[in-house]
């Protein structure tokens, strides 16, 4: 009997991404501060820390997030999933939009050469 994967497989672009993260993450920490005052900042230990500069998907987004925290680069993870930059949600959103709008017989504009006696 063959035992179960120790972690989920992710699909190839979230690999990627998460690697790119944790090497971009690796590279802020390089330029500011050492390892082992980032991890005690973040309330993290050290080995959380590697594995979040390797990208490793088994590690929490809270984590992740704390370490940007920590380095002063939260407010970048606020617009990740910010709907005006979800080009495909908003041209399917288009894609809804009623073809023509109906005003109500009170707010219809008189016809040209209809004159009310006065």
């Amino acid at each position: 009997m063959k035992e179960a994967p120790s972690s989920s497989p992710v699909p190839i672009p979230v690999a990627r991404a998460l690697r790119k993260l944790g090497h971009d993450i690796r590279d802020a920490r390089r330029r500011r501060i050492p390892v082992a005052i980032l991890a005690e900042r973040a309330s993290i230990g050290r080995m959380t820390l590697n594995r979040i500069e390797k990208g490793d998907p088994r590690t929490s987004l809270g984590a992740y997030a704390t370490v940007l925290f920590a380095l002063g680069m939260v407010e970048r993870l606020a617009d990740v999933a910010d709907p005006r930059y979800d080009s495909v949600g908003l041209e399917l959103e288009e894609e809804h939009l009623p073809e023509r709008i109906r005003l109500s017989r009170r707010n219809k504009p008189s016809k040209p050469g209809n004159t009310e006696s006065q």
